[in-house]
């Protein structure tokens, strides 16, 4: 079990939901055996609180360390903001310089607003653009974070937003007046998405659309919503949290060809020192001076310096070219293997952020199977492989040459119909649910 399961179980105790992060429970990936502590990182490598190295084949940070762990042009970047001071009463210059380096990545932008998270920006830039439109329905697509306008879509429907990531959000705590407020529509349905505005036409503020995670979209579908948001004043938010920086060195929507009102991010851009921006046309975002969003922390200098290091290495390097060669070599690797053990497996999503999925009746059973076989021969993995800068070739030979010898370890309890005796604890979660 190790020293980080035993602190894990004293953490259950007093933090509720054991961790700060859905995504970082160890129930969600090898409940009872998953380190879920980590002594340092470095590159793509990490080390439990027993000495035991891993390579980091499954989430990277959950998506926030593109460059890989403990870079060293951002840390020395960051080090030089701690012995300049993180925070003073006056404001940190490199506000100025960030926002500028942001605009001219993305030129049909105008002005900056910073905060620390993802879903605490979501919420931020819903907020400007109820400011700005002076009405209350949101329209989504995708998975936005925790706050009330995201969660309230479960108050009508309690799986409302079970398609959009994450199942069994619980909205309690969450204001009943806030039903309706919020309404969800599929990634490619057009349908959904017009049948939205016919009904809640005259009220909506803001359609909030994450551009692309595991499907490209089809059918001119962020054309289309562009089109009609611009036609009815509806602002049009993309959620850049999770694709920011992956396909290019800024939003997804530039590659995609979607200019959007708002644009926010987070993840990647700080490179695991948190940090969040929010941008947008002078227009909306000037509606940020007639309501109250205002933080302390979201002056802090340490994010600041953490992101305009990453973005220049970023663009130094052409990390995004980097990311989509690894992420393919992942992708064959995982097809051909699968093809060759004669497993039954789904590949998906864009290179930088590969998934797959077992084609299987116990498909979380095959799940915690493959993390239980690969973390024996030290890969934190996963069915999901974030590809960071810190990624060589040789690690991804190495990685999928173990894949190769637990896919066919696999793939013959799939014939034996044997594989939940093989677990060595129970079985992974999936989705959101209260741990006792």
């Amino acid at each position: 079990m190790g020293k980080s399961q035993d602190l894990y179980k004293e953490a259950k105790k007093i933090i509720p939901g054991g961790t700060q992060l859905l995504s970082k429970r160890p129930e969600m990936f090898l409940p009872e055996k998953w380190p879920a502590y980590y002594s340092k990182a470095k590159g793509c490598h990490v080390w439990d609180l027993d000495g035991n190295e891993y390579m980091d084949a499954s989430y990277m940070g959950i998506g926030a360390n593109v460059l890989g762990y403990c870079d060293d042009d951002v840390d020395a970047a960051v080090l030089k903001a701690v012995q300049c001071g993180s925070m003073c009463t006056l404001n940190a210059p490199e506000e100025v310089e960030l926002a500028e380096l942001l605009l001219k990545i993305h030129p049909w932008a105008d002005m900056v607003r910073y905060a620390k998270t993802g879903g605490e920006s979501l919420a931020i830039a819903v907020r400007i653009a109820r400011a700005y439109t002076k009405k209350d329905v949101v329209l989504f697509c995708g998975y936005h974070g925790w706050c009330d306008w995201y969660l309230s879509a479960n108050l009508a429907e309690n799986s409302a937003l079970d398609g959009h990531l994450i199942q069994g959000l619980d909205p309690a705590g969450v204001p009943r007046e806030l039903i309706n407020s919020a309404k969800p529509f599929m990634y490619n349905d057009l349908t959904a998405f017009k049948h939205l505005i016919k009904e809640y036409r005259g009220k909506i503020a803001t359609v909030v659309l994450e551009p692309i995670r595991n499907i490209y979209p089809e059918n001119e579908f962020l054309e289309t919503i562009r089109e009609v948001t611009e036609k009815e004043g509806i602002v049009l938010i993309i959620d850049e949290v999770s694709a920011g920086f992956r396909l290019n060195c800024g939003g997804s929507h530039l590659v995609l060809g979607i200019t959007p009102d708002i644009a926010v991010f987070a993840k990647a851009l700080g490179n695991g020192y948190p940090m969040a921006a929010i941008i947008g046309t002078k227009e909306v975002m000037d509606s940020a001076q007639s309501t109250f969003i205002s933080s302390t922390y979201w002056t802090e200098r340490i994010g600041l310096c953490a992101a305009i290091a990453t973005i220049n290495k970023y663009q130094k390097e052409h990390v995004e070219q980097h990311m989509d060669k690894i992420g393919k070599m992942v992708q064959k690797g995982w097809s051909d293997l699968a093809a060759k053990n004669g497993l039954h497996i789904h590949v998906t999503s864009i290179y930088p952020l590969s998934h797959f999925e077992f084609e299987y009746p116990n498909a979380l059973v095959m799940k915690t199977l493959f993390t239980q076989e690969m973390l024996k021969k030290g890969y934190l993995a996963t069915n999901a492989f974030y590809t960071s800068f810190a990624h060589t070739e040789k690690d991804v030979l190495g990685y999928l040459d173990t894949v190769d010898t637990v896919f066919a370890y696999l793939a013959d309890a799939a014939r034996k119909n044997n594989a939940e005796s093989l677990l060595e604890g129970p079985v992974c979660q999936t989705g959101f649910q209260r741990l006792s």
